[in-house]
C-alpha cells in the first residue's frame, strides 16, 4: 500500500514548496490537494480556516497519507496547531501534521547580521501575528517589522507578475517595509506565491538586504524531520510518483499550476 506524503494548500502556492521537495526529496511519493474552490483563506476567521483545513486533511489522512505538510501560512498560523492539540490523537493517531512557519522561524534569525528581520506576507498571515510570536521565541534579540501585500498574490495567479503594475505594487510594499526599520538586511518572502517575484524583489532593494524564500527552508526541515523519525519515514513510500487534486475545477487548476510548479500538471477534482 502506497503511503505518500500529503502536501496541503488553500491554493496554488504550495506548489512552490512541494516543487522544493521533489528537488531535495526526489524519492518519495507526495499527494497535493489545493482547496481552490474555498480559496483564498487569507482573510476568513481563524474558526473557518480550522474547519477547512481539518476537512482537507482528513481528506488526505484517507489516502493513507501518515504525513501532511500544511504548505500554506494561512492554515499554519490559523489552524495547525488546534489541530494537533485538539484533532491528530483523537481521529489520526500516530499521523503527523507540519506546517510551514515553524521552520522557518526557527532559522531566519541567523541570517541577519543587524537582527532587523522584515516579513512581506499576506494580510491574513500579518494579523495572525505568528511570525512575530514564533520568531521572538527562537530569537527575542531580533527586531521583526511586517507588511501586508493584498495585490501580490492576485497578480501572481493570474499569471501578471511581470508588468509594470507588478512593479508598481512590489516597489510600493518595500518602501513601506523599509519606511518602518531601516536596518533591516533580511526580509523573508512569508508567502509560498512570493518566490515566483523573489528576483523583482531583489531588484527594488538596497544593496546587502538578503531575500529568503521559505520554501528552502521548509524542505531542507522536511529533510532533517525524516532523518530524525525513522517510525514515520519507514512509512514512506518510494516511487517518485505525484499526484495532484483540487476542490474546483481540474482544467483551471492546471492551467494555474503550471506557472507555479514550472511544469505540467494534471490534476482531478474532488469533493471533500
Amino acid at each position: 500500500m502506497q503511503a505518500p506524503i500529503g502536501v496541503f494548500d488553500s491554493g496554488y502556492g504550495g506548489l512552490t514548496v512541494l516543487k522544493e521537495f521533489t528537488k531535495h526529496l526526489p524519492q518519495y511519493d507526495y499527494i497535493y490537494l489545493g482547496d481552490n474552490g474555498r480559496a483564498p483563506y487569507g482573510n476568513r476567521s481563524f474558526e473557518t480556516v480550522y474547519q477547512y483545513t481539518l476537512q482537507c486533511v482528513s481528506w488526505l489522512f484517507k489516502q493513507n497519507c501518515p504525513l501532511i505538510i500544511l504548505a500554506c501560512n494561512t492554515a499554519s498560523a490559523k489552524a495547525l496547531r488546534t489541530i494537533q492539540q485538539n484533532d491528530l490523537d483523537k481521529k489520526f493517531p500516530g499521523k503527523k501534521i507540519l506546517g510551514v512557519i515553524r521552520p522557518t522561524t526557527e532559522i531566519i534569525g541567523n541570517y541577519s547580521k543587524t537582527n532587523h528581520v522584515g516579513i512581506m506576507a499576506t494580510s491574513g498571515t500579518v494579523q495572525s501575528q505568528s511570525y512575530l510570536i514564533e520568531i521572538n521565541k527562537f530569537f527575542p534579540r531580533v527586531k521583526v517589522v511586517q507588511q501586508a501585500c493584498p495585490m501580490l498574490v492576485p497578480l501572481i495567479e493570474n499569471n501578471e507578475f511581470e508588468n509594470e503594475a507588478a512593479d508598481y505594487f512590489i516597489q510600493k510594499y518595500i518602501n513601506d517595509l523599509l519606511k518602518q526599520d531601516e536596518k533591516i538586511d533580511t526580509i523573508l518572502l512569508a508567502c509560498t506565491h512570493y518566490p515566483l517575484i523573489k528576483k523583482k524583489i531583489e531588484k527594488f532593494l538596497p544593496k546587502g538586504v538578503n531575500v529568503i524564500a521559505q520554501a528552502e527552508l521548509v524542505a531542507a526541515s522536511l529533510k532533517d524531520y525524516l532523518l530524525r523519525h525513522a517510525e514515520i519515514e519507514t512509512q514512506l513510500s518510494k516511487n517518485k510518483t505525484i499526484q495532484f487534486y483540487t476542490t474546483d475545477s481540474s482544467e483551471d487548476f492546471n492551467n494555474h499550476a503550471s506557472i507555479f510548479y514550472r511544469k505540467k500538471v494534471i490534476s482531478k477534482q474532488i469533493s471533500l
